[in-house]
C-alpha cells in the first residue's frame, strides 16, 4: 500500500488510540491514588518514569542537534506543558471523580481558542463566542455539582478546577511552544522537556515519594501505575504526536470527545465513579462548545477569503 495513503490512517488511529488510553487512565489512575499512593506520588512516578522512556528510546533513534536558545526554551516549555499540566490534572484526579476529570480535559480547545485571540490575535467570531460561552456552562455545571457533593464519586470542586487549570496551562504551553515543539522529532522534544520537569517536581517530591509504605502497597496499585507511566504518558504522547503531523488541529480536536467516553464507561462499570443527569448536560455543552470554536474560521482562513 501506497505511503501517501497509508499515512492518514495511521494518524486517525493515533489519535484514536492515543484519546483512548487517556481515557482508561483516568480510571485506573485513579483507583491506584486510593489504593497506596497519592497524587504527588503518582505525577512524580509520571514525570521520572517518562523521561527514563524517552532517553532510551533516543539512543536507537536518529541524532538531533538542539540549538543552544532552544535548551534555554524547553525548562518554560515543561513547566506549563508538563509539571503545570501533569501536577494539577493527577493530583486534581485523586481529590475528584474520574468521569469529572475526563469531561474536563475536552476543555482545551477552548483555552486554546481564547490564548490564540489575546497571543495570537485571532479573531473571535459569533461561532467561537457561543462555543466558549457553552463550554464555559458545562464546566460550571460540573463544578456547581461537585460542590453539592457529599460523595466524592460525583465529584470534588477541587478536584474539578485543578483539572481546568492543568488544560489551561497545556494551552498556553501549545499557543507559545508550539514552533519549538515542531523543530524537532517527539523523541527529543519530550526527553528535554521531561528531564527538566524532573528537575523542577522532584527536589519538592522526593521526600514524600520516599516515605511511600512500599511493601504494604497492592500489586495491583503498581500496575495500574506502570499503565499510566508507560501507556497514558509515553506511548499516548508519541502517538499524539504522530497524529498531529499529518491531521489539522480541527481534526484532532475532536478526537478528545474519545477520552471521556471510555473513561465514563469504565468508571460506571468498575464502580469509580457515578453518572449524574448533570454530567450528561455538562457533556453535551463542553462538547458543543468545542465544536462550535474548532469549526469557526481562523484569521488565515478569514484572510484567504476576504
Amino acid at each position: 500500500m501506497d505511503n501517501k495513503n497509508t499515512r492518514p490512517l495511521i494518524a486517525h488511529l493515533s489519535m484514536f488510540f492515543a484519546c483512548a488510553f487517556w481515557g482508561l487512565m483516568a480510571p485506573l489512575g485513579k483507583d491506584a491514588m486510593t489504593h497506596g499512593i497519592t497524587g504527588i506520588d503518582m505525577v512524580t512516578f509520571r514525570v521520572c518514569g517518562a523521561a527514563v522512556l524517552f532517553w532510551l528510546t533516543s539512543f536507537f533513534t536518529k541524532r538531533e542537534r538542539v540549538m543552544r536558545r532552544d535548551l534555554m526554551l524547553f525548562p518554560l516549555a515543561g513547566l506549563f506543558g508538563l509539571v503545570c499540566n501533569q501536577c494539577c490534572y493527577t493530583i486534581g484526579l485523586s481529590i475528584t471523580s474520574p468521569i469529572n476529570a475526563s469531561i474536563v480535559t475536552t476543555s482545551m480547545p477552548i483555552f486554546a481558542m481564547i490564548l490564540a485571540a489575546l497571543i495570537l490575535k485571532e479573531p473571535i467570531t459569533g461561532k467561537k463566542a457561543a462555543g466558549v460561552l457553552m463550554g464555559c456552562s458545562g464546566a460550571l455545571i460540573l463544578i456547581l455539582t461537585s460542590a453539592a457533593a457529599t460523595n466524592a464519586k460525583v465529584g470534588d470542586i477541587r478536584g474539578d478546577l485543578l483539572c481546568l487549570f492543568a488544560q489551561f496551562s497545556f494551552a498556553l504551553y501549545l499557543s507559545l511552544f508550539n514552533p519549538l515543539v515542531r523543530r524537532y522529532s517527539v523523541f527529543t522534544v519530550n526527553k528535554w522537556m521531561f528531564t527538566w520537569a524532573v528537575a523542577l517536581i522532584l527536589p519538592f517530591s522526593f521526600s514524600h515519594v520516599a516515605a511511600i509504605p512500599w511493601a504494604s502497597v497492592p500489586a495491583s496499585t503498581w500496575i495500574e501505575t506502570a499503565y499510566v507511566v508507560a501507556i497514558g504518558t509515553y506511548l499516548s504522547y508519541i502517538l499524539t504526536m504522530i497524529g498531529q503531523r499529518t491531521l489539522r488541529p480541527t481534526v484532532v480536536s475532536i478526537y478528545n470527545y474519545v477520552q471521556p467516553l471510555v473513561s465514563v464507561t469504565v468508571s460506571v462499570l468498575t464502580g469509580i465513579g457515578a453518572f449524574r443527569w448533570s454530567h450528561g448536560l455538562a457533556v453535551v455543552l463542553v462538547f458543543s462548545g468545542v465544536w462550535l470554536v474548532t469549526k469557526s474560521r481562523s484569521r488565515k482562513d478569514i484572510e484567504q477569503s476576504a
